[in-house]
Order: structure tokens, then sequence, then C-alpha cells
């Protein structure tokens, strides 16, 4: 009898196992937040995510996007009493203070109010030789804004926010965290070249990811790159002056606004690639080190045991050069 008994647990126990679906790799893409999208994750055959993953990303950009009206963060812009705050933006307000604090404001998403002067934000573009930069900066400063009550409370009620140089890495992380709950060990997510990615991809080896040239090249038709990079488990985030900039009587201005003078800047750092555990850290690290320019944004990386970085510059002779951070380096395939 007990012989009997052990047969039949063996073949319940087969049966579970041949009613598991195997796990294979999903491949997915799209638009979204006006850019492009690639997911890809190790999931049973058969099951899809995508649904949910698209609700998730369509409640975010409600959370922050200048574009929707009836968003969070528009409706705090304009200052209506009855706003509700979600933990979408009360998250993206917290971080922003502390990456502005570290950066001495080079990252401060209170400066919509310039990049909309200059043409690289959500409305009222002015003429570059028409900009009142002394007039904006007063209302622009993340110590002008805090958190009390759940409400936003503005020095100036003239202040906004623009979550652009943030967004797309934080809804990286949403999806990166959202296929985690789900139990996905093998991942990556990327939208609009920011990316974070966990385990191995379906060639059962690291995800490799490309780090592009500076070549200005508004429409990304002409991507060309630089160095290719293994990417296990964290974030990459880029950020550049190559493809949003436009061109007025003969000069170059570019989408990155030095929020405590008020100019796009205008120095030898071309573009700053940086690695950190999330995505949303990652891009306002990236946005603040095109401000901040290659020597003190070496110093901060220096100092934060999370931060990893590729930066490309132009030397004293006008060449390309480059600056890796050492574990970095030890990822770039060579």
């Amino acid at each position: 009898m007990y012989k009997y008994k052990y047969i039949f647990l063996l073949l319940i126990g087969f049966a579970l196992v041949s009613c598991k679906k195997e796990a294979t790799y999903h491949f997915k893409e799209g638009k979204v937040f006006g850019t492009f999208y690639h997911f890809v994750y190790e999931y049973p055959e058969g099951e899809d995510l995508q649904v949910e993953i698209m609700q998730k990303l369509k409640e975010f950009d409600f959370s922050l996007s200048t574009y929707n009206p009836e968003s969070v963060i528009s409706k705090v812009n304009d200052n209506d009493s009855s706003v509700v705050l979600d933990d979408y933006f009360i998250t993206c307000f917290k971080t922003s203070e502390q990456i502005a604090q570290i950066t001495d404001g080079a990252f401060d998403w209170t400066v919509a109010p310039l990049a909309n002067a200059w043409g690289f934000g959500f409305k009222n573009k002015l003429e570059p030789e028409d900009i009142p930069v002394d007039s904006l900066l007063m209302v622009v400063g993340y110590q002008k804004v805090k958190l009390q009550g759940g409400k936003v409370i503005k020095e100036d009620p003239r202040i906004m926010f623009d979550a652009s140089a943030i967004a797309k890495g934080y809804g990286v992380d949403i999806v990166a965290d959202y296929l985690e709950s789900k139990g996905i060990v093998n991942y990556m997510v990327e939208i609009g070249g920011e990316i974070r990615a966990k385990g191995n991809s379906n060639k059962n080896r690291p995800w490799r990811v490309g780090i592009d040239q500076p070549i200005d090249d508004p429409s990304s038709l002409s991507r060309q790159i630089q160095d290719v990079m293994e990417l296990e488990n964290g974030a990459l985030a880029t950020s550049g002056n190559y493809r949003q900039f436009y061109i007025k009587d003969g000069k170059k201005y570019a989408h990155t606004i030095d929020p405590r003078l008020g100019y796009p800047v205008q120095h030898s750092l071309l573009s700053a690639s940086v690695v950190a555990p999330t995505c949303m850290k990652a891009d306002a690290y990236a946005t603040a080190f095109m401000v901040l320019g290659l020597e003190k944004s070496i110093e901060i990386v220096k100092n934060d045991p999370e931060l990893e970085a590729y930066f490309i510059y132009t030397d004293e002779e006008g060449a390309l050069a480059t600056y890796i951070s050492e574990k970095l380096n030890a990822k770039i395939l060579k």
C-alpha cells in the first residue's frame, strides 16, 4: 500500500511540474510620454503584463505630465487649492529637493519658467533677446518651495515645476519595481534612452547597453555608439546637449538650463552618463552634471559610492576625451 501511495504522490508531482508554464522572454515596444519604450522580461509563456504596466504608466503620467492640464503637477503649477498630492508627486518632490541640495541647485525642478522662456518647456517660448532672465530667476529656486500638511507652499505663486529631467527615469523605476513585485529577476526597461536592468538577457549574459557619441542630431537618426557596457543590476541615464537644441542667428541654444544663472549651459562637458541604483537618481544626476561641468561632477561621483559616471568632453585642444569612473570602467566591453 505504501508503494502505491508513493507512486501516487510522484504522479501528482509530475502533473504539477507539467502544468507549470515555461518561462520565456517577452519583448514589448511602443510609445509613451512622447517617446519610445522597450521592455524585455522573463515571465511564463502566454502570460502578459503589458496591460498592467501601461495602466501604471498612465497613472504616473496623470501625476507628473505638464502637458496634461488635469495632472497633479499642472494643478500645483496653477495654484489649484483643491489638488490632492499623490505618492508620485511627493516622491518626486523629496528626491528633487535632496539632489538639489547635494548639487548646490544645479538640479532644480522649479526651473520651469526659465525652460519655458528658452523654448524647452511646456509653454511661453520667447526669443532669446527678449528673455527677462533676472525677473525669471526671482521665481526659480528649490529653497522657495516646501511640502507642508500635504500641500506645496510657494514663496511666490508664479513658481512652477517641470519634472522632465527626472520623470523618464522615475517612469522606468515604476515599471521595473512592478516587474520585481511579480517575482521577475531578469528584465530590461528602457524609456527614451533611460534604462534599468537586472539579471541576464535572453542571451544568458548581463544586459549590454550602448553609450552614445555626442553628435549633434535632433532627429536621433545618426546615432553612433561610443562604448558598450554591461548593466547587470542598476540604472543608466544620459544627458547631453546634442539632441535637444535649436540654432538662432547662428548661435546654438541647448536644452540644459543652469537654474542658478538662468542661461543654457556652455562648457566642455558634452554628455554625462550616470549609473545608479534607480533610474530616477541617474536621470536627475545626469542633468545636474551637465549644469555643473566636468570637475565638480567628478567630485560628486567620487563622494557617492552609489554613483558611477561616463563623461565625454572636449579637452584643451578641442578633441573628444572621456572620464570613466573606476567601477564603471570595469563594465566596459573591451
